[in-house]
């Protein structure tokens, strides 16, 4: 029970840092809509989740705002990007993380939407845990995510190996390719639709034969 709009946990962070309440809660809710909110383990949610930080104030620093805030705001979305990967890393069943990056989509809003859709494909995940440079599957997703795709724009990398060119099938050596996915437990795919400005990184992982032992044999 892990997808966009939180994932099942509870995350507490803190900081002996002096922070003002406004600027405190607008960092966070960055920080956790590019990270936690992009991450999908199996497309369920769950209705417990939350996160939480914390400033005591101990480091008695002069109070960090709106004006002086943006190395705070960097530390807080690595922080909360870390955290984000290591949930998805360590879905149910997991073998490999699956990171996915859609860019020069028209806006942010539909690079989000394109990057959530991928990662949270069961015929993706699938392939990717069966070791497949399957683009099709990679493309089809993107196209059912309600972002606009020229596929005459459309390139597609699978671990920085173009597979699709322009939308068409780029030269690449099949199975080079699934000989170096089987040794990999990280999988990057990037989307480039060259329509605009927008980027959006999603992160989940494969599925696995594990995840449906895990979870048929699951009891209240």
């Amino acid at each position: 029970m892990i997808h966009p709009n939180m994932a099942t946990m509870l995350c507490f962070i803190a900081t002996d840092a002096v922070v003002s309440a406004d600027f405190l809660h607008a960092a966070l809710h960055e920080a956790v809509d590019s990270s936690f909110n992009m991450i999908s383990i199996d497309g369920d949610t769950s209705p417990s989740d939350c996160v939480l930080l914390l400033a005591n104030g101990l480091a008695s620093n002069g109070p960090v705002n709106f004006d002086n805030g943006d190395a705070f705001q960097q530390a807080l979305n690595a922080v909360c990007t870390h955290l984000a990967k290591s949930i998805a890393r360590d879905g149910e069943g997991a073998t490999k993380l699956i990171e996915v990056t859609v860019e020069r989509a028209e806006d942010r809003v539909w690079a989000r939407q394109a990057a959530r859709a991928v990662v949270s494909s069961p015929l993706v995940k699938a392939a990717i845990h069966g070791n497949d440079p399957n683009w099709g599957r990679i493309v089809a997703a993107l196209g059912r995510s309600g972002a606009r795709v020229r596929e005459d724009k459309l390139d597609v990398y699978l671990n920085d190996i173009c597979v699709m060119k322009q939308g068409c099938l780029a030269p690449f050596s099949k199975q080079s390719m699934i000989s170096s996915l089987s040794k990999m437990d990280n999988v990057l795919i990037t989307l480039c639709l060259n329509l605009g400005d927008g980027q959006a990184t999603a992160w989940g992982c494969d599925l696995s034969e594990e995840y449906v032992r895990i979870n048929s044999a699951y009891t209240t």
